[in-house]
């Protein structure tokens, strides 16, 4: 198979040695007068065509050795080695393809030369071609091929090969679900010290998968879920928190935070901050829910710190972190009060859409906080959140509507909105679509369904519905107030929320 041709050494191939020298090793990094003799042997050794020179002295342009850092020339070495068929230049050179190191990036070509050093044997080459059939990146996207290049590299015990074998297996990645076969694999490289496999070992633990395969626990509990599961899962946290990962250490640290048997509470906030100090956005946005709370060891509130932590996560993208943000900027906790501030954090929350966000908007732009009003906009954020589900931005939506705010006037569509709401229980929701029955808005009167949502609303806790149930009820019989308290018990019963119930005056 000939080359793209699209290659960084236009020069003609040099010829090899007819003795080539043994390949040399890189020792530690020494002084740079040293660095640069070595750099200045190897490019003796690689000018006169030895394969194991040229990829050597591709390493020292592609780390700086010396000062002497080079894209450019790391990957012209890297070529000219990979052309005389050694796996591992041909492997770092596709990794420059990928990652548009040196030359213009491309997959397909990083596909190639990945392809020629996992034929090879080369363990690193074949993951790499394996994660390219697994994204569709090069190469059209075929999972199986996925697994099978994993596999290759899986059985020469690369670590990082056998924990993605472990995620096909767990996530059915072209090949059937089999949670055994995942833990198995996650074993495989938990034991060479993969950390993200210890991870995920401890996570199948937790959720009890993979544990009735004949999977031995390490501890002496009993395998799968329960506190025996949880027990195996703090152990391989705790193995790849001493490593030094983040996504562990966050877990050990809500653990403690939960006060999960075998956590000591106290070490909620120094493992939270291991994590938050390596970048782990989870980490940093719950960092800053323990200080703002004063949870967990952290000595004692500190709304600055928080929102130190809290900043890092939003910035990073976290959509809870920005919604939070949002609220601390909007109620001036540890930080002064900005609505024009809140306003920005709780749009970027939005439009990720958090639907708690986008009916804060709704509110601010129906109110004027932090930007001028404007009911068009309040309607276009409630009806994303209210499409959603949330119940709150359907039954604001509703009152736009029976008001004719930022929307033409509809009763019709106010009682739709309100229905949705007051059917997830509610409260203002269920009053509003009393007054509807009641009035005959946008439904046919029906005074005893009035009543019915206003006895829902009332027992919610809905102060207008408690003081106006009493109206509706005068002008209905007995009979009809028991036909509505009939009601009210069957909504509650086909929602499972049954209470006892008071029969209204």
């Amino acid at each position: 198979m000939q080359p793209p041709d699209s290659q960084p050494d236009s020069q003609p191939d040099p010829q090899p040695d007819r003795q080539p020298a043994p390949r040399p090793r890189l020792g530690r990094r020494s002084e740079p007068a040293h660095d640069a003799s070595v750099l200045a042997w190897f490019a003796h050794a690689a000018e006169r065509g030895n394969p194991y020179a040229q990829f050597n002295l591709a390493l020292l342009y592609k780390n700086g050795a010396g000062g002497a850092r080079d894209d450019g020339l790391a990957c012209l070495w890297l070529a000219r080695a990979a052309r005389q068929r050694l796996a591992f230049a041909q492997n770092h050179l596709g990794s420059m393809y990928s990652q548009g190191r040196g030359v213009a990036r491309s997959d397909s070509l990083a596909a190639y030369w990945f392809g020629l050093a996992a034929e090879q044997g080369d363990a690193s080459a074949q993951q790499n071609l394996g994660d390219l059939y697994r994204k569709g990146r090069g190469v059209p996207r075929q999972p199986e091929q996925a697994v099978a290049w994993y596999y290759k590299a899986a059985e020469q015990d690369l670590a990082s090969a056998q924990r993605l074998l472990g995620e096909c297996y767990l996530n059915g990645e072209g090949v059937a679900v089999n949670h055994a076969l995942a833990m198995a694999w996650f074993r495989k490289a938990a034991v060479l010290e993969d950390a993200a496999a210890e991870v995920e070992l401890g996570l199948m633990y937790r959720r009890g998968q993979g544990t009735a395969g004949g999977v031995p626990a390490v501890s002496g509990s009993s395998p799968g879920s329960g506190a025996g599961g949880e027990a195996e899962a703090l152990h391989w946290f705790r193995r790849a928190a001493g490593r030094g990962h983040p996504a562990a250490q966050r877990l050990l640290g809500l653990a403690c935070l939960d006060g999960v048997a075998g956590c000591d509470p106290q070490g909620a906030y120094t493992w939270l901050q291991c994590a938050a100090r390596q970048g782990d956005a989870e980490a940093q946005f719950s960092l800053g829910q323990l200080l703002s709370g004063g949870k967990g060891g952290s000595g004692h509130c500190d709304e600055g710190r928080a929102l130190a932590w809290t900043t890092r996560a939003a910035e990073q993208g976290h959509v809870l972190a920005q919604y939070s943000l949002g609220n601390m900027y909007a109620h001036g906790r540890g930080v002064a009060c900005d609505p024009a501030r809140a306003l920005h954090w709780y749009r970027m929350a939005a439009e990720q859409g958090a639907p708690n966000a986008q009916f804060t908007l709704g509110v601010m732009y129906a109110h004027g906080q932090g930007v001028r009003r404007d009911e068009s906009a309040a309607v276009a954020w409630y009806r994303r959140a209210a499409e959603q589900g949330d119940a709150s931005a359907q039954n604001n939506l509703g009152v736009m509507y029976a008001n004719g705010q930022g929307v033409g006037q509809d009763d019709a569509c106010a009682v739709h909105w309100y229905g949705l709401a007051a059917e997830q229980g509610h409260a203002l929701a269920q009053y509003n679509l009393g007054g509807m029955y009641n009035s005959g808005r946008g439904v046919e009167r029906d005074t005893v369904r009035s009543y019915m949502w206003m006895l829902l609303a009332a027992d919610a806790g809905d102060p207008a519905a408690s003081a106006n149930k009493a109206i509706v009820a005068r002008r209905l019989s007995p009979q009809q107030i028991d036909s509505a308290v009939d009601m009210q018990r069957a909504w509650r019963r086909a929602r499972s929320v049954e209470r006892p119930e008071r029969r209204a005056a």
